[in-house]
């Protein structure tokens, strides 16, 4: 199960960091992705990391997004700096343990059919 949180309303240019905790033991072992999805609009893949810490952005949040993991805690973040109206999205995070989507994500895919889904949480950016 994942679950996430540290969603909210921010103005246009502030920071915001969402979290995504995952339950069981084996958090450690897991590709870990964040996506996004307004209404109407398809899902959009934002970033991911492996369980060794490689991680991949899509364009559109290169340098502005850092994702992160702490396996201690069986947490993953998603950093949002400079954030933009068009940022507005619901975020959800997913997880897969298969050397196929670990290998996916190093050379440059966040896959979209993850094993593992939380519900989302809603990031609104005010202009």
């Amino acid at each position: 199960q994942l679950v996430e949180s540290g969603g909210g309303l921010v103005q246009s240019g502030g920071s915001l960091t969402v979290s995504c905790v995952g339950s069981g033991d084996e958090f450690s072992s897991y590709t870990i992705g964040w996506y996004r999805r307004a209404p109407g609009v398809g899902r959009e893949a934002v970033a991911c990391i492996t369980k060794n810490g490689a991680r991949h952005y899509e364009d559109s949040v290169k340098g502005r997004f850092t994702i992160s993991r702490d396996n201690s805690k069986g947490t993953a973040y998603l950093q949002m700096n400079d954030l933009k109206p068009e940022d507005t999205d619901r975020y959800y995070c997913a997880a897969d343990d298969t050397d196929e989507v670990q290998g996916m994500c190093i050379a440059g895919t966040t896959y979209h059919g993850m094993d593992y889904w939380g519900k989302g949480i809603l990031v609104t950016v005010s202009s």
